[in-house]
């Protein structure tokens, strides 16, 4: 591949979208919304919309937050699940965006490699590498004012895969969520799933049904809790309210008690631990048998909580079907896995649920006239925008509730700053981090996914509006009261030098708005 072209003014929208997920065609409907008077385009690297929820495949796959706050606030959740399966999830996105004329702005096989900021400008050129059928690339060339990252923070390409000694030897199949294959029949097969987050909870009691035995293999116990699937309140004021009334009402509902429980959590960890830990005996029914593998040493919400949509997991092992070990792998062996214990759990099957890599802003370099950016050296502001990088935004969302809760002020957000720009006649904002800020990982999780790769990535500060609250009711109350002129950084359009004349501009929101 050669360096890529020069762009053409047909090459510019006034908003590039990078991914075509849950956040990012959140965002589209706030742009098109908020400020319809710019042009966008929404750029998937992957060859359909959904992100998450269109890559992973593995059984069982669901929400572990209810729909009501993981929804969008502006088109209710209509499904009787509160707790939804994957594809239900996937076919609110896509028809989101099909209602909205959303899916007109995306380019799918469109992947931005380096994104490169004038401060002469004030324009980002994007390298975008665009995959044919045949599986040839391409690179060409686009130019924007502003840039918003809505491709999360998981590395889509590549999941965490430790090498387990004697892996080679085992006469089984090895299978990693993240890459499920379609035609994997594990019908009357003995499974190992290794690992005790969110994919290994969901994927034992979903095997259990149909495999002669499943085994969930953890090193170290996590803190899991029973929920409803179906939300009987919201089901009752679904059934006597408009939908948009009862969706608000429902939301509101969940955003408080989720928000209650994380805070009492955080601030009673003893009775938390205690609660969590009796809730699980009432439902498995054997104190030992909680205290061995769904007691961690940690306190709840240290890593994000599991959640149990009817119990299911406990349910699979009261039943039989499936098993809890709290061990380390000694290694593979032909016919599974032998323990440290000297135990060997015989499979047919492994699965390696042994968690995700990070990516920042979905491998996207950035750089600065032509030099790229070190965001371990930078701060986050309001957790949606980055000290020395104008004219450009991140979505991410909250540890401890809904990512959608978030990523939707944050969209809200962008839009504002873009409405002050227009009205400020400005070509580029940026914040500047304030004297003596201290910094601090910018997601505090002590889960291993976390760990192994937060270095990579921009920091939060220790106040605002440079830290990154988990609180979802605070920032409700106060992102949008942000006063930009008092936190940002500003460039007006005098001072730069456009490479568009405004008749090109005109020219190019008309083709790409079709």
């Amino acid at each position: 591949m050669t360096d890529a072209p020069r762009p053409t003014p047909s090459d510019h929208v006034d908003v590039v979208i990078v991914g075509a997920g849950l956040s990012g065609v959140g965002a589209a409907y706030r742009l098109q919304t908020e400020c319809p008077t710019k042009s966008y385009a929404v750029l998937e690297a992957r060859t359909a919309m959904g992100g998450t929820w269109d890559l992973f495949r593995y059984p069982g796959i669901r929400s572990d937050s209810d729909m009501f706050t993981l929804g969008y606030p502006f088109r209710p959740w209509r499904d009787a699940k509160s707790i939804a399966d994957g594809s239900s999830i996937l076919r609110y996105i896509r028809d989101t965006a099909t209602e909205f004329g959303i899916d007109r702005h995306i380019r799918y096989s469109t992947k931005v490699v380096v994104a490169d900021y004038s401060t002469d400008t004030a324009l980002w050129t994007l390298t975008v590498e665009k995959r044919a059928h045949d599986g040839a690339t391409t690179r060409t060339a686009l130019t924007c004012n502003f840039l918003y990252s809505c491709a999360g923070y998981y590395d889509y390409e590549n999941g965490h895969a430790p090498r387990f000694p004697g892996s080679d030897r085992f006469a089984g199949t090895v299978v990693h969520p993240q890459f499920w294959p379609k035609d994997l029949d594990y019908t009357g097969k003995k499974v190992v799933v290794i690992g005790s987050g969110a994919t290994a909870v969901t994927l034992v009691p979903s095997m259990a049904t149909d495999a002669a035995h499943v085994t969930m293999l953890q090193r170290s116990p996590t803190w899991i809790s029973a929920v409803p699937s179906r939300d009987k309140t919201a089901d009752r004021l679904r059934a006597i309210l408009p939908a948009a009334t009862a969706h608000r009402l429902i939301r509101s509902k969940n955003i408080l008690l989720g928000t209650a429980f994380y805070q009492f959590c955080r601030r009673r960890p003893k009775a938390a631990r205690a609660l969590l830990t009796k809730m699980s005996t009432r439902i498995l029914g054997d104190p030992q048998l909680v205290a061995e593998h769904f007691t961690p040493s940690y306190n709840p919400w240290d890593q994000r909580l599991c959640a149990v949509p009817s119990a299911d997991l406990f349910k699979a092992i009261t039943s039989g079907a499936a098993e809890v070990v709290t061990d380390r792998i000694d290694t593979f062996v032909p016919e599974g896995i032998r323990l440290r214990s000297g135990r060997v759990l015989d499979a047919d099957i492994v699965i390696t649920a042994t968690g995700l890599r990070l990516k920042a802003f979905g491998g996207v370099k950035l750089h600065i006239d032509g030099r790229p950016v070190d965001l371990p050296s930078q701060f986050v502001w309001q957790g949606a925008m980055i000290t020395a990088v104008p004219n450009f935004a991140l979505c991410i969302g909250y540890t401890n509730a809904s990512w959608t809760l978030r990523g939707d002020l944050t969209s809200r957000l962008v839009c504002k700053i873009l409405n002050h720009m227009d009205r400020h006649q400005l070509a580029a904002v940026a914040p500047k981090a304030d004297p003596g800020l201290r910094d601090r990982p910018l997601l505090e999780l002590a889960a291993g996914y976390v760990q192994r790769s937060i270095g990579d990535f921009p920091r939060q500060g220790d106040r605002r509006p440079w830290k990154v609250r988990q609180n979802y009711l605070l920032d409700w109350l106060t992102t949008m009261r942000t006063d930009l002129t008092a936190t940002l950084e500003t460039t007006p359009r005098t001072a730069t030098r456009q490479t568009h004349t405004q008749t090109d501009l005109v020219s190019a929101r008309s083709r790409h708005s079709h």
